[in-house]
């Protein structure tokens, strides 16, 4: 049977607590000439956004203002964000077009920390799981320790986030359980050798000589001992180191030595299935000189992976709404699809038609906790939920959606069709006083 694929773009990114300044189109590869060919997700990994009290405190209520760009740079394209995960300066994002979303199941973010022995989170993992067409992906997001002394230090953070950097999904509560794994971030390992000045290391990349450079990277040597990260894989490196910068200026900073801290990795489970045999083939892999406002320089990989899409997924099917009334109690009915049940944490939520975001939600009704009308007759059952007279309050178009939820872990089983919400008509509330 062939697989069909999915296209997955990532970034990396270290903005070095700056506030976005420069358009992220050219690192999105946006904008796109053909439109069918627009990569079903895109990952973004930043490091050291601001993490000061204050920022902390607005983002607990609001996007931090780098999420805002790429998800603003993104939604032309229909993209949706799933979600953000956040550890202090290290944020997560997946944003994936919308015609994939009621093909989310058992989305569920988790961090470790690794900074002060692990007490404190300006170093560590953020990640993101999910499964979509029968396969399941794990995407992490790390920043270990720096200096270049200090590799055995990165090696204990690598393997502390494997050990407890845990899932509740059955069957892949670790990292390394996926039938993917893509590993990206400020990984932060160096060049051996003291011999190497930075000096020499600027020399050698302004004559291209970077192979001679690249057998020297700490990744590269902790990977073939076996010590940290030779679980995954890695394709050729042929960017520039991408650390450490002169602020504004495309010139390396020689105070420190340049090395390829930023990169991203990945894993494949190839076997995981009888029926089909699981790849992932990397379409590109480069950096973005053009980016000056921090030391370090942007990455990006693009990755085609295999899929099993004959999986048939169960879910919810909303009832067509010709409109829902503003300060009026509104209603909905759904089909309940295959096999699936309901629980306590389910919800439907209100979103104006041109979301780009889950958290977007205007407003939402736990489906057992509000009246809800049900057959009685075989499957499929049709349910009902209510909402009351202050859901709606502007006019405009709505989409409604289902989010099965437990312990965190989501799942998006059903998105309604666009309908208005406007005021009844006044001749219609005349003729209801007069009857």
């Amino acid at each position: 049977m062939n697989a069909q694929l999915l296209r997955l773009y990532f970034v990396t990114y270290n903005v070095a607590t700056t506030s976005p300044e420069q358009d992220p189109q050219n690192m999105l590869n946006l904008p796109w000439s053909d439109e069918n060919s627009l990569p079903d997700f895109y990952v973004i990994g930043l490091q050291e956004v601001k993490s000061q009290p204050q920022n902390m405190i607005l983002n607990m209520f609001f996007e931090d203002p780098w999420t805002k760009v790429y998800r603003e740079a993104l939604k032309e394209y229909d993209y949706v964000k799933i979600r953000t995960q956040r550890l202090q300066g290290l944020v997560l994002n997946i944003f994936c077009l919308r015609k994939h979303l009621t093909h989310l199941r058992l989305v569920e973010a988790r961090y470790t920390k690794t900074g002060l022995g692990g007490m404190w989170g300006n170093k560590g993992a953020v990640s993101v799981r999910l499964n979509i067409y029968g396969i399941n992906i794990c995407i992490v997001n790390t920043h270990l320790t720096p200096h270049d002394h200090l590799l055995s230090d990165r090696i204990a953070d690598y393997n502390t986030i494997l050990k407890e950097h845990t899932f509740k999904v059955p069957e892949t509560r670790h990292i390394l359980f996926h039938d993917y794994v893509f590993w990206i971030g400020d990984l932060n390992f160096r060049l051996q050798g003291e011999d190497l000045t930075a000096t020499i290391i600027d020399s050698l990349v302004k004559k291209n000589e970077l192979d001679l450079l690249f057998a020297r990277d700490q990744l590269k040597q902790v990977m073939e001992k076996g010590e940290a990260f030779s679980e995954l894989v890695e394709n050729l490196v042929t960017f520039p180191p991408t650390y450490k910068f002169e602020l504004a200026s495309q010139n390396y900073d020689l105070k420190r030595r340049p090395s390829w801290t930023d990169r991203i990795l990945y894993k494949v489970n190839k076997d995981a299935y009888e029926n089909i045999t699981l790849k992932a083939e990397q379409l590109h892999y480069k950096s973005y000189p053009s980016y000056t406002q921090s030391d370090h320089k942007p990455v990006s990989g693009e990755f085609q992976i295999a899929i099993r899409s004959y999986v048939q997924d169960h879910g919810v099917e909303f009832q067509a709404l010709t409109e829902w009334l503003i300060d009026e109690e509104n209603s909905v009915s759904y089909t309940l699809l295959g096999d699936f049940k309901p629980s306590d944490g389910d919800w439907v939520g209100l979103f104006t038609e041109g979301f780009s975001s889950l958290d977007e939600y205007l407003v939402y009704e736990y489906v057992n906790r509000r009246k809800i009308e049900t057959s009685t007759e075989p499957r499929p059952l049709v349910d009902r939920i209510f909402f009351n007279d202050s859901a709606l309050r502007f006019p405009g178009m709505y989409r409604l959606i289902y989010v099965a939820q437990s312990d965190d872990i989501v799942s998006i089983l059903g998105i309604s069709p666009p309908f208005p919400g406007h005021r009844r008509l006044q001749s219609t509330i005349q003729n209801d006083t007069l009857s």
